[in-house]
């Protein structure tokens, strides 16, 4: 007499199918010694049963005007507890790959990205990973994770839209770099990395739409000016000409 699925959350609530021979006319399905919240007999082979609250493991058994059935094993399981995502924020595209470390994760078949979802790859007990789906719009949004034994939520991811760069001024200075340069754009406020044709430049966050940098060394002629934030890099090409110095 097997059931599916075989487990359910420790607060109950969980539509359990049994299938066997003999069943019609079921008066009473138990978890252990409790009985069901709801009892329906499909048909003489199939019983659908809604979970008690419980723990452990307790044996399912079904009550005909026969008599009760041989108990068979189903496993409460509690609800899970996340602890930390790799990642915390994202492209609004998606598709970056998060892990996610907690308990209770062994049997998630669904975590929600604010309205969207996507199957997770378990690990183990305590870790998941994940491809994160697109997002809506930027933006927080809440982290949910299902399993058998409920839902936990808690964590935020936040979307991010990728950056634009519209204007860098002034748009020359010498080889010898240090000249302070504004970057004006669109999605800058989480900027991590500004580089001249390659080159790291130091740099900070002046709003979502300015950034201000300072030229490293750079070779004579124009360079190209990029801006990186978690949802990508935007390039300026050429936006930023080096200058040699005068030479007698």
């Amino acid at each position: 007499m097997p059931i599916s699925p075989n487990q359910g959350s420790t607060g109950g609530g969980t539509l359990v199918t049994v299938t066997g021979t003999n069943l019609t006319g079921t008066t009473a399905v138990k978890f252990g010694t409790k009985p069901a919240t709801s009892v329906t007999n499909v048909s003489p082979t199939t019983v659908t049963a809604v979970s008690p609250s419980g723990s452990g493991t307790v044996g399912v058994t079904i009550t005909t005007p026969g008599g009760t059935s041989n108990p068979i094993p189903f496993f409460y399981v509690g609800a899970p507890f996340k602890a930390s995502l790799s990642a915390t924020s994202g492209a609004t595209a998606g598709g970056e790959s998060v892990t996610i470390n907690g308990t209770g994760l062994s049997t998630a078949t669904s975590v929600s990205f604010g309205a969207n979802s996507a199957a997770p790859t378990v690990v183990s007990d305590s870790v998941i990973t994940v491809i994160v789906p697109a997002g809506a719009a930027a933006g927080p949004v809440g982290v949910t994770v299902t399993t058998a034994g409920g839902t936990n939520n808690g964590l935020t991811y936040t979307y991010i839209d990728a950056p634009t760069v519209t204007l860098v001024t002034p748009a020359e200075g010498p080889t010898s770099g240090g000249t302070a340069v504004t970057i004006t754009g669109t999605n800058l406020g989480s900027t991590e990395q500004v580089t001249f044709d390659g080159t790291v430049a130091p740099f900070s966050v002046i709003s979502s739409t300015s950034v201000s940098a300072v030229s490293p060394v750079g070779a004579a002629g124009p360079a190209d000016v990029a801006v990186t934030n978690p949802a990508g890099t935007a390039t300026d090409t050429g936006a930023f000409t080096y200058v040699a110095g005068p030479g007698i």
